[in-house]
């Protein structure tokens, strides 16, 4: 089948309720990095120095060499900047990313963060680039993160966050079985799930823009104000929404090394107090937003259009265009995805097959409409979904004199254009309806044509909405 693996709609215009604890209008999600002792050092067995998230502008690696100014920079996080931040955040609920091979290198860093209640979460076996992995050496890496992991902290971790990840990576880590969610992604937010196979695993989305990460990048932040000003301008826009009646979550995203310098510390303290000072505001570790998430949104196994065989595609929507399976069957050949796996994606595919279709073919499905209050309607021979189409605009109850004026209209209608009068009865009352018939039936066929053919699409869209609401 040609399918298209990314989900480009999400939640779409309106996204579930979150019920936040408490009513809360926000929930704020703090994240501290700590990659310092994990990084790429041919101490650690890599071939080269780090190049990644430093001040060093333009830092290229070294192969086979150490990098002194480097190797201190990512020291100073560990000595310096982890106590700053330590000590401006020890009472909030903060989830920690550790890579697991610096949290060994971080005894007293570790004591500190399980002393304030901190979730640490992990953040891979070793902060390095994992796209040319093989699918076995990065299941080997999260085994092995895993195992390091909760022989360091006494608990194994129940989040999970590469950063360097391959495309393989999420799907990696669901198959463990092993975190209540995964975080590899920056597609929304609000947690959402994704399924492989059989398991449903939540992802927790992160953040690449309210991040400390672009204090060190060309195109990033160039002092604290420029941080401080980003994220109250996102905590107040999230914070609209949630008065609003949809209520987001925040993601923030610390390094030590970055965030733990002083200029930019003073920056971060500002923000807090700035959310601090407003009412509604839950302050949460991850594992917290995903179990509540898990809790209020439990995942939902379905069969998803994009996924289903052609036969049973067409079982399913061969009738949404009257008597026309041919559409069907040329949707499933489209292009199908995540995305078309709503009301809206599947009418767009079967839309499409309508539209590109010979006039003689669209034709076709014209003529395979019944007349509205005809013949067929009247014998019970109508399918179900016209019979109730027509019976909720009261065609089904019509007077001996309305009736007789819809036959002969549809009789001067036919005679004139060639096929039955279609309309979205949905849209409509029976007066409407018999509106639009006597104002349409004088119409050139061209300018009919095109408009029964705009019909046949909106009760299309109306049958599609119907079965995707039940």
């Amino acid at each position: 089948m040609n399918r298209y693996p990314r989900d480009m709609t999400g939640y779409g215009a309106k996204p579930p309720a979150a019920n936040w604890p408490g009513n809360a209008k926000i929930a704020v999600q703090i994240v501290l990095n700590y990659e310092e002792g994990g990084e790429n050092n041919i101490l650690h067995g890599d071939a080269a120095s780090e190049a990644f998230l430093s001040e060093i502008t333009g830092a290229q690696p070294w192969p086979g060499q150490r990098h002194w100014n480097m190797e201190t920079l990512y020291e100073y996080g560990s000595r310096a900047g982890f106590w700053r931040v330590h000590r401006m955040l020890s009472d909030l609920p903060i989830t920690v990313y550790g890579v697991a091979t610096a949290l060994a290198r971080a005894p007293e860093q570790v004591a500190a963060m399980k002393a304030s209640g901190w979730e640490i979460a992990s953040h891979g076996l070793k902060w390095i680039e994992h796209k040319d992995m093989s699918e076995d050496e990065e299941r080997a890496q999260i085994a092995e993160a895993i195992r390091l992991h909760t022989e360091i902290t006494g608990a194994a971790p129940r989040g999970w966050y590469t950063g360097r990840c391959s495309n393989n990576t999420v799907r990696l880590a669901a198959e463990t079985g092993q975190f209540a969610y995964v975080a590899d992604s920056y597609a929304d937010d609000l947690p959402y799930w994704m399924q492989f196979g059989d398991r449903d695993q939540l992802i927790v989305p992160y953040t690449m823009d309210c991040n400390d990460m672009r204090f060190a990048i060309q195109a990033g932040f160039t002092n604290g104000d420029q941080f401080e000003s980003y994220l109250k301008d996102s905590f107040d826009m999230l914070y609209e929404e949630g008065e609003a009646g949809a209520p987001k979550m925040l993601s923030i995203g610390l390094h030590c090394r970055l965030i733990g310098r002083p200029g930019r510390a003073a920056a971060l303290r500002r923000v807090i107090e700035h959310m601090k000072s407003h009412e509604g505001v839950w302050f949460a570790t991850r594992l917290e937003i995903a179990q509540h998430w898990a809790k209020e949104h439990p995942a939902k196994q379905m069969t998803r259009p994009s996924d289903m065989q052609r036969v049973d595609f067409v079982s399913e929507f061969g009738g949404i265009f009257e008597h026309s399976p041919w559409i069907a069957e040329g949707a499933h050949a489209l292009e199908l995805g995540p995305s078309h796996d709503t009301a809206k994606g599947i009418h767009q595919a079967l839309a499409r097959i309508f539209r590109t279709a010979p006039e003689a073919a669209r034709l076709g499905v014209l003529t395979a409409h019944p007349d509205l209050a005809g013949k067929l309607a009247a014998a019970g021979k109508l399918t179900a979904e016209s019979t109730s189409e027509q019976a909720g605009a009261g065609l089904d109850m019509l007077t001996d004199e309305e009736r007789t004026t819809f036959q002969n209209l549809n009789t001067q209608y036919v005679e004139r254009h060639g096929f039955p009068f279609i309309i979205a009865v949905r849209d409509h009352t029976k007066a409407s309806i018999m509106d639009a018939f006597k104002r349409r039936i004088d119409n050139d066929r061209a300018t009919e044509f095109d408009e029964a053919c705009r019909q046949v699409e909106r009760i299309a869209e109306l049958r599609l909405e119907e079965k995707f609401g039940a």
